[in-house]
């Protein structure tokens, strides 16, 4: 049988080295039992890969209906969000028979030359844009880009999705980030996969001597965390 996306997701995360098992403390003072280093896609065999990987949810998630098909472009906000709009936009095209644009933005505006905010397919009233980004962990990146794209022209942004969803719950509320963010602003958010399908994907693989990957303490560790931060 077919491994799922998320299990294969997995299997490139490890192998890409961009995701590490132990103890890890995050920008919110959280003691972590895992963490995604996105700097890891750092060439162009395995950011090709990952955009691949975002095309087949992307897919998935038309023929299901959660997104429209005719996407006009895909935006990545700055400046991890680049190369995540850019293999997408890509994969999608040569991967999916989807013709669709990039663009994403500036942290400064250019004065000069084309000047804006804005690089790549230009933004006009009326179109589609499906936004990509990493791991959300409290939804500030959307909030700040939404209302760049709304100065820009009146499009529609018809989803986000993004490699992993921690499934944590934010400061203020139980909700996890991408419900909340779900809730404020209308759109779908998908991920690749989530915490909980790569732990259990994980917990199914072997080192090359035989023993399981994952030990049980850690697995513990991993369902103590859930139980206290999972949303």
């Amino acid at each position: 049988m077919a491994e799922s996306l998320a299990h294969r997701f997995t299997e490139f995360l490890l192998e890409s080295e961009a995701l590490k098992f132990g103890d890890f403390t995050l920008k919110s003072g959280r003691q972590s039992p895992y963490f995604i280093n996105a700097g890891a896609f750092n060439d162009g065999r395995k950011i090709a890969r990952l955009g691949a990987f975002y095309a087949e949810k992307i897919s998935q998630a038309i023929v299901h209906d959660t997104i429209p098909h005719d996407i006009d472009t895909v935006f990545g906000p700055a400046y991890k969000g680049i190369p995540l709009a850019v293999s997408t936009a890509i994969a999608l095209t040569g991967g999916h028979n989807m013709t669709v644009g990039y663009t994403f933005d500036r942290k400064e505006k250019k004065d000069h030359g084309d000047g804006g905010w804005m690089v790549g397919t230009p933004l006009t009233d009326g179109m589609k844009v499906l936004l990509v980004d990493d791991v959300m962990t409290a939804g500030t990146a959307v909030r700040e880009v939404i209302p760049k794209l709304k100065a820009e022209a009146n499009v529609e942004v018809v989803g986000l999705v993004l490699s992993v969803d921690r499934m944590e719950k934010t400061k203020d509320s139980d909700l996890s980030a991408v419900k909340a963010v779900e809730q404020e602003f209308g759109f779908p958010v998908l991920a690749i996969a989530n915490v909980r399908e790569i732990f259990d994907a994980a917990a199914k693989m072997k080192k090359a001597d035989g023993t399981p990957l994952l030990s049980r303490e850690l697995l513990d560790r991993a369902d103590a965390y859930l139980a206290e931060y999972g949303a």
